[in-house]
């Protein structure tokens, strides 16, 4: 018994003590300051933040600018702009062998403004003159104002010559108009305008206008007896 209790040098003979456990230390979302951790999560959560920041100003924007533009359209209810052609005089149409048009065309157009509380600027006016999907010419008309309830006439003239490459059906058309003397012909417009609404000018918009002609040649006008008719244009914006 007496040699069961001797010193054993210090040494421990009993069951296996474990390790000790490692204590981490989290950079996450546990708790520790910033703004989201580290600097690198800060940066991605600051940016996002400002990115949502930006879009709901955006759609802020987008909503207060389409209630404003639905008052306006309720408080002025504004009608469509209306061109005719009230003449057309053709005194030349010649197509060449080689290709070349001659021509010279004066068009007379009325302009209506048909609203009580819009004024309209023309700033821009621009007339092409076209035969099948061919354009042969253009012209220009002065910018200018018009006022609420308004009818304006204004004139263009389109005359020169060009190289106009006709296909099979254009030039069959175009060999049916030399016989009867009457040329269908297109006047396309391109229009910048801006509205004005009291003291509120719009941006600027490009609407297009198209007339679909029939003009007499010259001389015809009175041997045929047909005599040009004023034409409704129809406007796209």
């Amino acid at each position: 018994m007496g040699d069961r209790h001797q010193d054993l040098n210090g040494a421990y003979y009993g069951p296996s003590i474990p390790p000790p456990r490692k204590v981490s230390h989290s950079h996450g979302r546990g708790g520790g300051g910033g703004c989201c951790g580290c600097i690198g999560d800060c940066l991605g959560c600051c940016g996002c933040c400002i990115l949502s920041v930006i879009f709901n100003i955006l759609i802020t924007i987008a909503i207060l600018l389409g209630i404003a533009a639905l008052i306006i359209w309720l408080i002025f209810r504004p009608n469509a702009i209306k061109f005719h052609v009230t003449d057309a005089k053709l005194t030349q149409f010649t197509l060449g062998a080689d290709n070349n048009l001659k021509y010279n065309l004066d068009l007379n157009f009325t302009i209506r403004n048909p609203n009580r509380r819009i004024g309209v600027y023309y700033d821009q006016i621009e007339v092409r003159g076209y035969y099948g999907d061919q354009r042969f010419g253009n012209g220009n008309v002065a910018p200018f104002y018009q006022g609420h309830k308004n009818t304006t006439e204004v004139e263009s003239k389109l005359e020169g010559q060009g190289l106009v490459m006709l296909n099979g059906g254009d030039r069959k058309d175009l060999d049916e108009d030399l016989k009867s003397g009457i040329y269908r012909i297109d006047a396309k417009l391109r229009l910048r305008v801006r509205f004005k609404f009291g003291l509120i000018k719009s941006w600027r918009f490009k609407p297009k206008v198209r007339c679909d002609l029939k003009v007499p040649l010259g001389s015809s006008n009175v041997t045929s007896g047909f005599q040009f008719q004023r034409t409704k244009c129809d406007i796209d914006f």
